[in-house]
């Protein structure tokens, strides 16, 4: 495992893409938010749902610690007050409320997919260099640098910026005119029988066993 990864490092790096957020950048903010809420555990059904933070506080400006959790395999979809589109560059960022200082931090992903018609989504085609030979423990942390196009990448009040034109084209993806956002939990297990695998077909090592009331993506 190299020292640094191929991608921005953490926020305050040299090299980092986040976007702080009081930027000046960001015209709009999700107007509405539903969550459908995965488990504290995957591989323990019985261990019931997460339950922290409400939808609303995905909604507007970002707020923490008020955040919304959205367990294993959890999702979020958002709404915006006027769709927004594939311009020069980033066209939206992602939140989350991961911590820690320097090169490594505390950080849980999340696919990102978009829809033009609030009906077929299509995914930011991510990608893991973290190993996965160790599990990474609940509260161990991660190099950004290993990982690309995975919302959570950057710490809390620094967005990961995605950009549109990094989407295959389709006709049944207007980036002209995009109107949700999913958020998708990663899987963070280095088993394969509940992993979550990136573009290439390698699991994704974040955080896991997560098992409490905000477990997960946030």
């Amino acid at each position: 495992m190299f020292a640094q990864g191929s991608y921005a490092p953490q926020a305050g790096e040299p090299g980092s893409t986040a976007i702080p957020r009081d930027s000046s950048c960001f015209r709009d903010w999700a107007m509405s938010c539903e969550v459908q809420r995965g488990y504290r555990r995957i591989d323990m059904p019985d261990s019931g749902q997460v339950t922290s933070g409400a939808p609303v506080y995905a909604v507007g400006y970002p707020d923490a610690p008020q955040a919304v959790s959205l367990g294993d395999s959890g999702a979020a979809v958002l709404q915006f007050n006027a769709p927004f589109y594939d311009g020069e560059g980033y066209d939206f960022a992602v939140f989350e409320n991961g911590f820690g200082s320097g090169a490594e931090a505390f950080l849980e992903f999340a696919f990102v997919e978009v829809s033009s018609d609030g009906e077929h989504f299509f995914r930011f085609p991510a990608i893991s260099e973290i190993q996965t030979d160790n599990q990474i423990g609940a509260f161990e942390t991660t190099d950004a640098s290993y990982v690309h196009n995975l919302a959570g990448k950057y710490t809390v009040n620094y967005g990961t910026p995605f950009d549109l034109a990094d989407i295959p084209d389709t006709s049944l993806l207007d980036k002209s005119r995009v109107t949700h956002i999913r958020i998708v939990d990663v899987v963070g297990s280095v088993d394969p029988s509940f992993a979550s695998y990136d573009q290439d077909g390698n699991m994704i090592n974040d955080p896991w066993r997560t098992s409490f009331p905000s477990g997960g993506f946030d």
